[in-house]
Formats: structure tokens, C-alpha cells, sequence
């Protein structure tokens, strides 16, 4: 959906998928990043997965990435995977590689 949505306007545009991740073709490539940042959404969500705690996280970038920036990148994770009943949404993803 938002993917197509930077696709329709040609060069593409700033979308904002919340209050704190957004995706702008001028910043990192158009890949998700925390407002005002190059902090990418995937370091977070990578971090996340290693088991790192929230604490870890805001101390990695201080004062750049806030307890309610790493709950929207849950909130926007778990979209992008689940209906609104806790069903898959689509077809499972290839899982990315971090590397």
C-alpha cells in the first residue's frame, strides 16, 4: 500500500506512517526511517529480534528514538503481517537478511 503509494506520484514523496516512521525517497533511499533521523526502522526492528531491551535501544541513539518510536515500529510491523481479527493479512514474507 504505501509502497505504491511513493510509486503513483513518480519521483515519489514523503509518506508518514505514523507520528514517527517515515519512508522518504530523499532520505536513505526511501527506506523506513524514524522522523528527523537516518535511523533506519529495520536496525530497530533487527535489535529488537537479537532480544536487545528498549532501554538498549534509546541508549544506542540517545534522545533520537523514544519508547512510543519503538512501539509504533511494533504497531506498523504487526499491520503489515495481521488483520484487524489476528489473521495473516497475506501470503507470509520472505524473510529479510540483516546483515
Amino acid at each position: 500500500m504505501w509502497v505504491e503509494q511513493m510509486k503513483e506520484s513518480g519521483k515519489g514523496q514523503r509518506i508518514e506512517l505514523g507520528r514517527f516512521v517515515v519512508a522518504d525517497p530523499g532520505i536513505c533511499h526511501g527506506k523506513l526511517t524514524y522522523r528527523g533521523t537516518r535511523i533506519m526502522v529495520w536496525q530497530v526492528l533487527a535489535m529488537l529480534e537479537r532480544g536487545e531491551s528498549w532501554d538498549y535501544i534509546r541508549e544506542a541513539w540517545p534522545g533520537q528514538i523514544t519508547d512510543e518510536a519503538i512501539a509504533e515500529t511494533l504497531r506498523l510491523a504487526r499491520a503489515s503481517l495481521l488483520d484487524n481479527r489476528g489473521r495473516l493479512a497475506k501470503g507470509p514474507a520472505e524473510p529479510a537478511s540483516v546483515g
